[in-house]
C-alpha cells in the first residue's frame, strides 16, 4: 500500500492562516504559530464585533427617536407605548429614518399617539 504524506494538506492550511494574518505586526503574520493565534483571536473580535453592531445601531435609532419626541413634546418610552396602543407597526429603524427626513411626517406621527 502506498504511503501517503499529507505536505499538500499541510501547506496549504498555513498559507491559508498566513494569508488572513497578513498585515499584523512583527511575526504576527510571518510564523505560523503566532499567526494562527492572532487570526483565532481577531475571528473572536470579530464575532463578538457583530453582535455589538446590532446593539450600537439599536441606540442609535433609540436616541435619534428620542430627541425627535422631546422635540414634539413628548418622551419616548410614551411614544413608544401609543404607538401600540394605536397599532401602527413601525420599526425604530425606519422611525429615526422617518424622524430625520420628514420631521412633519413625524410630527403628524406624535399626534396620532398623543
Amino acid at each position: 500500500m502506498a504511503r501517503i504524506k499529507g505536505a499538500v494538506t499541510t501547506r496549504s492550511r498555513r498559507k491559508k492562516i498566513l494569508k488572513l494574518a497578513k498585515g499584523y505586526w512583527g511575526a504576527k503574520s510571518k510564523h505560523f504559530k503566532m499567526a494562527k493565534e492572532a487570526v483565532m483571536k481577531s475571528g473572536n473580535y470579530a464575532y463578538i464585533g457583530r453582535r455589538h453592531k446590532k446593539r450600537d445601531f439599536r441606540k442609535l435609532w433609540i436616541t435619534r427617536i428620542s430627541a425627535a419626541c422631546r422635540m414634539n413634546g413628548i418622551t419616548y418610552s410614551k411614544f413608544i407605548s401609543g404607538l401600540k396602543k394605536s397599532g401602527i407597526s413601525l420599526n425604530r429603524k425606519m422611525l429615526s429614518e422617518i424622524a430625520i427626513a420628514d420631521a412633519e411626517g413625524f410630527a403628524k406621527l406624535v399626534e396620532q399617539v398623543k
